[in-house]
């Protein structure tokens, strides 16, 4: 028998219905040669510190750093995950062949290797590697199934990262609970929720210190057109006043007139951290919301993979595009347009090299159909940016009008949008007047997107100037969709697209991760929420400020911990290494506590 190990029963009755496989049995599914089991997501975990020494049992500073000379694994222990791993068990022990279905991507490898490693496995392994549960998708996996030897960097990338993530996490928390905790509350540490607290952290000290300060902005209003001074602010209030002075009561005089045509393209298909930016804007969901969301269309087989970190397609899903277009029925009247010709290809949407394990999200193309409310709504985003991709860029006319008075020169600037393009397919949707997922476009003055009246150089005419008094303005508070942002650059604020793409080989955490690390900084109770707006407890900048070592709150240098866990899966650096520095690290750290004579100590639940 040929035993077929999926990361969850829904997918493995998929995966079974495909094969042929029908027989129901306690734990698995079998027929056609074939069984098919499951885990519950993990079922195994690596061992405790007790496991390794009963002295660590005990909390206890003299006891740190904790390194275990080797590390193991072992069953999480619930009932049910025993009973599941005993199934397992007896299915692998007496296997021809055992063909791991596990999700395709880091954390799936992992979860399925320590199964099959704690179940002694020892027949040949070959994965299945897919990234939508179409019947379709199963056979062609099932078709193109690889030894399991071609995943081995992926799974030394994901037991690099649990292993370093127990090394920190373990020690740290240990050392500044017993440290600075007076024994109220645990003091998480991690490798990437502490350096994602000191972001928030950050920027509340920033708005806290930050001083309003006056400045004043000359403009005037010439035929129903507002014009700015190109002096831009003033920091004195006496230099605007005797411009103002200058230009009373004289005519606005038009110098010059430029247009100039450009084209828009369409948004980037989604990856899982631009969807849930764009769910958290649109519709206040949560990132975890937003995950779960995904992964309920995913295995409704209407969308694809989405832990994703790439806005491409590969060049081989460009014959299927039409297939899919054509499965959107609820779409038709966008999509008849794009059947009626050829499918354009572009590198903007297909490109090989920025594919690594899996594409963009995008629909499969299955009738999507009993869908929630939420996951319509999610739905609807994928899809329309599918659609948009294929569409032509949206052409539009920039118009820069400059004038004078007395010397003093003015300008106003607007846009007209010539030919929608791609934004028909967003045309009732009133949100998305703005290019969808462009933060830029939040601060840009209105008057810079206005359509202005026809104006001719060298005409003259009354007008009305007004210089205003305006105050500086702190930075905001992170939003979710900020955050994950922020995440995605280590700290940097970035709205260009091919930079942003850069920086995500530095960012912390990674797609799949960065809701989980929100939600635990909320349930440490380090970070609330006030409407959209993300703050740091009183707990969460105390905690951040009696961490000394940038290593553990700097989200660049922890942005350079991920990169080295991408190069190990990529197979170009060696684990021992990565865990090697984190050794070494957690050994600093703990000397650097210890050597601390201070008596600060931590406020818990607003106690000192």
């Amino acid at each position: 028998m040929k035993v077929c190990i999926a990361e969850k029963p829904s997918v493995a009755r998929e995966i079974a219905e495909v094969l042929g496989a029908r027989r129901r049995m306690e734990g698995y599914i079998e027929g056609n040669g074939y069984q098919v089991s499951w885990t519950f997501g993990h079922l195994c975990t690596l061992k405790e510190p007790q496991d390794y020494s009963p002295d660590w049992q005990q909390w206890s500073l003299r006891f740190l750093p904790m390194i275990p000379p080797r590390f193991g694994i072992k069953l999480i222990d619930n009932p049910s995950y025993r009973k599941q791993f005993g199934i397992l068990e007896t299915l692998i022990r007496n296997a021809e062949e055992v063909i791991n279905c596990g999700d395709a991507g880091l954390e799936g490898e992992l979860i399925q290797r320590w199964v099959m490693q704690k179940a002694g496995c020892k027949c040949p392994v070959r994965r299945l590697w897919i990234s939508s549960l179409t019947e379709e998708a199963i056979r062609d996996g099932f078709r193109t199934l690889k030894d399991q030897s071609e995943y081995q960097h992926l799974y030394e990338a994901g037991l690099s990262r649990a292993i370093g993530d127990w090394i920190l996490g373990m020690n740290a928390t240990r050392l500044y609970t017993l440290r600075y905790g007076q024994n109220r509350q645990v003091l998480s540490i991690g490798r990437v929720q502490t350096p994602t607290l000191a972001l928030i952290v950050k920027r509340r000290k920033e708005i806290a210190d930050f001083k309003p300060e006056p400045y004043w902005e000359l403009k005037t209003v010439y035929r129903e057109t507002t014009f700015s001074s190109l002096h831009g602010r003033f920091s004195k209030k006496e230099e605007g006043e005797e411009l103002l002075l200058k230009i009373t009561d004289r005519p606005f005089t038009v110098t010059d007139i430029t247009g100039k045509k450009g084209r828009e393209s369409a948004p980037r298909l989604f990856d899982l951290t631009s969807l849930q930016v764009e769910c958290n804007k649109k519709f206040s969901l949560s990132a975890d919301e937003t995950l779960k969301l995904i992964q309920a269309l995913y295995e409704k087989k209407v969308t694809t993979y989405p832990r994703v970190d790439t806005t491409f397609l590969t060049e081989d899903l460009y014959p299927k595009i039409p297939q899919i277009l054509r499965g959107l029925a609820d779409y038709a009247a966008l999509t008849a347009t794009l059947l009626s010709a050829r499918i354009p290809k572009s590198k903007k949407v297909f490109d090989n090299a920025k594919v690594t394990d899996h594409h963009a999200i995008i629909p499969t193309g299955v009738p999507a159909r009993n869908l929630a409310d939420n996951e319509r709504k999610v739905y609807d985003l994928v899809a329309r940016r599918f659609i948009a991709a294929f569409y032509p860029d949206c052409e539009v006319a920039t118009t820069t009008v400059s004038g004078e008075v007395e010397d003093v020169k003015f300008k106003a600037t607007g846009k007209q949008i010539l030919r929608p393009g791609w934004r028909v397919v967003f045309e009732k949707q009133p949100a998305e007047r703005e290019r969808p997922d462009d933060d830029s476009a939040e601060q840009r003055p209105a008057e810079e997107n206005a359509v202005l009246p026809e104006f001719t150089k060298g005409e003259s005419g009354p007008h009305k100037p007004d210089f205003a008094e305006k105050w500086t303005t702190p930075p905001k508070p992170y939003t979710e969709a900020t955050l994950l942002r922020a995440m995605e650059t280590a700290g940097k604020l970035v709205d260009n697209d091919e930079l942003r793409d850069a920086l995500k080989e530095n960012g912390i955490g990674r797609p799949s991760t960065r809701a989980a690390i929100i939600e635990t900084l909320f349930k440490r109770n380090y970070i609330r929420k006030e409407r959209k707006n993300l703050y740091a407890t009183s707990t969460g900048v105390e905690l951040i400020d009696s961490i000394q070592d940038e290593l553990l709150k700097s989200a660049e240098l922890t942005g350079l911990w991920e990169n080295k866990l991408r190069k190990i899966e990529q197979g170009v650096y060696e684990a021992s290494m990565f865990i090697n520095e984190l050794k070494e690290m957690v050994g600093q750290i703990v000397r650097n506590v210890l050597s601390d004579k201070s008596s600060h100590t931590i406020t818990i639940d607003g106690k000192s």
